[in-house]
């Protein structure tokens, strides 16, 4: 699976999931199910890279501002989410985590900011077409830490300052 398919089937579920992540995953599903089951051993390879990739201190600051808080789940859920988004708002807030302000034209604190349920579709999909849970996907592990330096999120000064147009439309 290339790249850009994998991009396709998160964008495709989330248009007709109308944004709702739990519907997007199911739909999800459903679309992977369509596929062999190495294709959805690949999908699932770019899903874990990109998850892996989001693990970083910035991120999580960014996530903490969005969502008044994120503890470790709710910072994995969340890096879940990110990605059922869609390629545009991924690359831009791994890059620039405050540019998630401008990314996001709607936010729903009651249903977004985590997509749990996303990151077990390949799972799910995988066991429904073999019977089997996947194998390993044979990528690195993620890090055991965040990736840059850490921050005090409990610090609001510094929150503020580093994500000043997060800050200004998610908690003023």
């Amino acid at each position: 699976m290339e790249e850009s398919e994998f991009w396709e089937l998160v964008d495709a579920a989330r248009e007709a999931a109308e944004g709702d992540p739990e519907e997007q995953a199911d739909l999800l599903v459903e679309r992977l199910l369509e596929l062999d089951p190495e294709t959805v051993l690949d999908f699932a390879r770019h899903f874990e890279s990109r998850y892996n990739r989001a693990y970083t201190w910035d991120l999580w600051g960014a996530a903490w501002v969005l969502l008044d808080g994120a503890s470790d789940d709710a910072f994995d859920f969340f890096r879940c989410w990110l990605i059922g988004q869609g390629r545009e708002v991924y690359e831009g807030a791994v890059h620039h985590p405050d540019s998630l302000a401008e990314l996001l034209d709607d936010f729903d604190e009651e249903i977004d900011g985590d997509g749990e349920e996303l990151g077990y579709a390949a799972d799910e999909a995988y066991e429904q077409l073999t019977g089997t849970v996947a194998p390993d996907l044979g990528i690195p592990p993620a890090a055991s830490e965040p990736e840059g330096a850490p921050l005090n999120f409990e610090n609001e000064r510094i929150l503020a300052e580093r994500y000043p147009k997060l800050w200004e439309r998610f908690r003023d």
